[in-house]
């Protein structure tokens, strides 16, 4: 039995969600918009204002992705509701993070410079030199 499957997910204020009928689900709210197909056999219903997943059988296949689809449609409610955020630090004697207009250039240790570009979905912002702070509506 899957505790983490037989979970429903509500679904906050200010977030729809459509669910097609090969399993696709499209979750827009305010940060944003997630689409994912999911596996076909898994049973995705909408009742109101909470989600349930179920599955078809006790197969073992079945199972595996029983938890994992509920968790992944939950994580898409999260990322266009809250965000997702993730602070790095850069440790090293001469390893440095900078930010040049929407690029993150960053030295830390091969000959060259890294050059990351933000995204219309992930912005990074560079508090101070050893400190990168990156986020975005998905992870």
């Amino acid at each position: 039995m899957s505790r983490i499957g037989l979970k429903p997910i509500s679904v906050p204020a200010g977030v729809t969600v459509t669910i097609a009928d090969d399993n696709k689900v499209t979750v827009k709210g305010p940060k944003g918009t997630l689409e994912r197909a999911f596996n076909k056999d898994m049973i995705i219903k909408q009742e109101g204002t909470e989600i349930t997943v179920a599955r078809p059988s006790e197969d073992k296949m079945h199972k595996s992705l029983h938890g994992l689809t509920r968790t992944l449609i939950n994580n898409m409610i999260e990322g266009v509701t809250n965000g997702f955020s993730k602070k790095l630090e850069v440790v090293g004697v001469g390893y440095r993070a900078q930010k040049q207009g929407k690029n993150l250039v960053l030295n830390i240790g091969y000959s060259h410079q890294v050059i990351i570009p933000e995204t219309d979905t992930i912005k990074i912002e560079v508090p101070d030199a050893n400190h990168i702070v990156v986020s975005g509506a998905d992870k």
